[in-house]
């Protein structure tokens, strides 16, 4: 019986990047993205009414939306307009390219973002799951590089 993988996937024009590298790489824009947005991401009060009390009460309201808009316009507009990188990407030496190794276009790298973002707030678990695709993936390719057909390469 035949194996149900397929065929291997074509040789790339370049060298695919480094899992660690990339782990690297993320956790350098990770917090670059955390200092960025930090201001976003403040904690405040909202009064709500409890009607088990039957008074009004305050809650806490995070605005970790406005917090993921920064991230997500981080990693889009520089994929999409800094030759495929991000500031961890080019301190590790690396770049988003195109399956066939050419540029990746402002669209695609919007795709790319989108699936990564809806991925990571699916309880984490789609995060991981995206993230831990590129540790059995022939090309370590994430979910998100698969949807947008792009790949992680020595810059």
């Amino acid at each position: 019986m035949g194996s149900t993988t397929g065929p291997p996937p074509p040789p790339h024009p370049r060298p695919l990047a480094g899992r660690w590298r990339r782990l690297f790489a993320g956790v350098l824009d990770g917090i670059i993205v955390g200092i960025v947005s930090a201001p976003f991401s403040w904690t405040s009060w909202t009064y709500v009414w409890d009607s088990h009390k039957g008074v009004w009460d305050r809650y806490p309201a995070q605005h970790t939306f406005l917090a993921g808009i920064v991230a997500f316009l981080y990693f889009w507009l520089l994929h999409a307009y800094w030759n495929g990188q991000t500031v961890g990407k080019k301190v590790f030496g690396m770049r988003v390219v195109q399956v066939d190794g050419t540029r990746i276009g402002v669209g695609q790298a919007a795709l790319r973002q989108a699936v990564e973002t809806v991925l990571s707030w699916l309880c984490c678990v789609g995060g991981l799951l995206d993230l831990g695709w590129i540790l059995f993936d022939p090309r370590k390719q994430a979910l998100h590089d698969k949807a947008a057909r792009t790949v992680v390469v020595d810059a």
